[in-house]
């Protein structure tokens, strides 16, 4: 089942938050710690190469400014879909937007939010073991990033169609 690699996932929690305040949960930006941490992980993707051709992202103010941070990093720039729908989404809504994807498109960073996208991550996975599934269902830390393979049509992308290759967390790349 896992010759041809057909598509790339990533799955981007945005990074930390400042705390709740009078203009709502939407308009929460990053904290200083989010900032550093986003550009932590902006880093670990330019130096593995990371590319998505597409970037679906939540339309709430720490999502696209986590965003804002990490795109710098993406060469080429990808195409940039800021979406309502994604903010707060669980996973059986982000599997739904994921399902509308073109299957011309190979490669994909949805940007999103908790509890949702670790829920996702967990579902999409072929591994219900192992040390990645281990870290997966314990923690999804802020500005984390998840990389799966898939080898299928993101029409029927279903539970267990992914295979988790990779996790990046800021606080684990931080040269102490």
């Amino acid at each position: 089942m896992w010759g041809k690699r057909l598509s790339t996932l990533f799955l981007l929690r945005h990074a930390k938050a400042v705390p709740q305040h009078g203009d709502g949960d939407r308009a929460r930006g990053l904290s200083e710690v989010g900032r550093d941490s986003a550009r932590t992980i902006a880093a670990a993707m330019a130096e593995r190469h990371i590319a998505p051709s597409l970037v679906l992202c939540s339309d709430a103010a720490r999502t696209r400014e986590t965003l804002d941070l990490v795109l710098p990093a993406l060469k080429p720039a990808p195409e940039t879909v800021y979406e309502e729908t994604l903010y707060l989404a669980d996973a059986k809504q982000l599997l739904q937007r994921l399902r509308r994807i073109p299957d011309s498109v190979r490669s994909v960073m949805l940007v999103a939010h908790n509890p949702g996208l670790q829920e996702l991550a967990v579902t999409l996975s072929d591994q219900p073991t192992g040390p990645l599934m281990a870290r997966l269902t314990t923690d999804f830390p802020t500005a984390a990033l998840v990389r799966f393979e898939i080898n299928l049509p993101w029409s029927v992308l279903e539970r267990g169609s992914a295979r988790v290759m990779t996790i990046l967390a800021p606080t684990a790349l931080i040269k102490r």
